[in-house]
């Protein structure tokens, strides 16, 4: 006789671990560096770093490259706080940070709502906030990784190329500059790609709107600039704010006559009303145990 079994609640207990959120961040670690394409995107954006780290031993050997000297100063390389930022706020590292978004980023939650994976992760010892966590640690690790590593690594190869701590005697403040600014991108590209991942279920969707929410608001920052000429029409655009925000952190003269807590201000909204849409659309996710 074949008896009909239906379903029957589990009665177990659950196991907490101390980082819950580790398992989620392997796993679309993993599945970022699988995609195609991204591993070579990925290698690329380390050029910089390479030509900076070529710059500093420029730097300390002038001797050997005359041609790079005019009227006995050093045109092209010389390593103090604006040296890093430009390394930090630069164009070409911006634009790579958003294309890994694109590649590593977009579905990090677009995916589960995809697959409505969302109740199948809440429905196992795992909080909500270690769900956000351990999305986020990816964005972190990969913005960390250009950002923060690489500027430590500068001081250190400056100081041992020179045999000397005159940068840090110079500039005592710099590391925790580097600190400051690079948790800073972190924390903003976070909540970037973290608030657009959450607008779709089609990752691709997610993709362009990563790209272009960037460059479009880069694009009408020039658009409007070339017909009113307002310094603070910058302020609409993503990549000026970071670059501002950088030029206050390391104690450089800013590209525009603008206030720097100005761009601080633009970009703390931003974080925080994406912050409250993230929290509300996973809160809106029914959790069945």
């Amino acid at each position: 006789m074949i008896r009909e079994h239906g379903y029957s609640h589990w009665n177990g207990q659950f196991i907490e671990r101390r980082w819950p959120w580790w398992p989620i961040t392997r796993l679309n670690l993993k599945l970022a560096f699988r995609r195609k394409y991204f591993r070579p995107v990925f290698a690329l954006s380390f050029l910089p770093a390479f030509f900076f780290i070529v710059a500093i031993y420029i730097s300390e050997r002038i001797e050997d490259f005359k041609f790079m000297t005019r009227g006995g100063r050093l045109v092209l390389f010389e390593v103090n706080p604006n040296f890093f930022k430009s390394y930090l706020a630069s164009d070409f590292l911006l634009f790579m940070l958003i294309l890994i978004m694109v590649f590593a980023g977009a579905g990090l939650i677009a995916d589960d709502f995809r697959f409505n994976a969302l109740p199948l992760y809440f429905s196992r010892p795992l909080k909500k906030k270690d769900y956000l966590v351990g999305k986020a640690a990816v964005v972190a690790f990969f913005v960390l990784t250009l950002t923060i590593f690489p500027a430590i690594i500068f001081i250190l190869i400056k100081m041992l190329f020179a045999g000397n701590f005159s940068l840090l005697r110079s500039y005592p403040w710099l590391p925790l500059s580097i600190i400051g600014y690079s948790l800073f991108l972190t924390l903003f590209f976070c909540l970037y790609t973290l608030f657009l991942s959450c607008l779709s279920r089609n990752s691709r969707y997610v993709s362009v709107i990563v790209f272009a929410v960037y460059f479009f608001s880069d694009f009408l920052y020039a658009f409007l600039y070339n017909w009113f000429r307002r310094p603070f029409l910058s302020l609409l655009s993503i990549k000026f704010n970071l670059q501002q925000v950088a030029s206050f952190a390391f104690r450089v003269k800013p590209v525009q006559p603008i206030p720097w807590f100005w761009s601080l201000l633009t970009l703390g909204l931003f974080c925080f009303l994406a912050g409250y849409f993230i929290i509300r659309k996973i809160k809106a996710v029914e959790v069945i145990r």
